[in-house]
């Protein structure tokens, strides 16, 4: 078989499109990069889709933690210490537990009239499951790197927009928000680096990858298992996450230039990344 054919055939495997049955023996090298690539293609819809939803929520925690008022404020510091200070696969595996818990058939909800039933069956499954714990997980920590932000917009700015009569949402959205994206964003970068180095995680977490519907971990274990030589896949599953990293860079680095185009060259400030290897 061509390696062009093994593409068709597994480059789309991941998400139960294309063949069926995993190669058994006789396993080639296209079928591994294919397959660790199909793989890819989950680790890249966690990192996507939690830093999307994440960044809305971090941004929101970290204006709580700024406020002065305590009922706002606790809640937002416990949140962010919780999932700052334990483990992350620890929350995915208290998480999987706790969604089990759900009743198989459904939560009901009456309405009056009518009862609403949810289906849950669907929460404990990677896609969702996963997803939500990695949506948690960096919104808090992107919290905390808006907050430090927050707290270091010059006084000069809020007191110029002051004198110009800007108040409440007009300040936030034309000073407070553009500053703060703007200080925070080399610090946003390189956690959402680590975010889709963790997407990797996923394969040790309990959720379950359905109908053998699994990230690149889960192939590249499977490859390894199979030709009894870790020596290929896993150092091909690296090579993804390597040129996936590449990626973010560029287009974190482009978002950067765009914040700071208002600022001489000289005094941009240059995009510096720091991988965190121990969290």
């Amino acid at each position: 078989m061509s390696c062009w054919q093994t593409i068709q055939d597994y480059g789309l495997r991941s998400l139960g499109i294309g063949e069926r049955l995993l190669p058994r023996s006789d396993i080639t090298l296209c079928e591994q990069f294919t397959l660790i690539g199909s793989g890819m293609i989950w680790n890249v819809y966690f990192g996507v889709l939690a830093l999307a939803f994440g960044f809305f929520l971090s941004v929101a925690l970290a204006m709580g933690k700024a406020s002065s008022r305590a009922l706002v404020r606790k809640p937002c510091e416990w949140f962010i210490f919780l999932f700052r200070g334990s483990p992350l696969f620890i929350q995915f595996f208290l998480a999987y537990e706790a969604l089990t818990l759900l009743p198989r058939t459904g939560v009901s909800l009456p309405l009056g009239i009518v009862t609403l039933t949810i289906e849950t069956s669907w929460v404990t499954r990677a896609w969702a499951g996963a997803l939500l714990v990695l949506f948690l997980n960096t919104s808090a920590y992107a919290a905390e790197i808006f907050h430090g932000a927050l707290r270091s917009i010059p006084r000069g700015e809020s007191e110029a927009a002051d004198a110009y009569g800007m108040a409440g949402w007009t300040k936030f959205r034309r000073i407070t928000f553009p500053t703060m994206l703007r200080l925070a964003w080399p610090g946003y970068t390189n956690e959402a680096i680590f975010l889709f180095h963790a997407t990797a995680l996923v394969f040790f977490s309990s959720f379950p990858a359905w109908r053998q519907q699994g990230d690149a971990l889960y192939y590249a274990s499977y490859l390894a298992d199979r030709t009894f030589n870790p020596f290929i896949p896993y150092p091909i599953f690296a090579g993804y996450f390597i040129v996936l990293t590449v990626i973010v860079i560029v287009v974190f680095g482009r978002i950067n230039a765009r914040l700071n185009r208002h600022l001489a060259r000289d005094a941009r400030p240059s995009l510096k990344i720091r991988p965190q290897l121990v969290r």
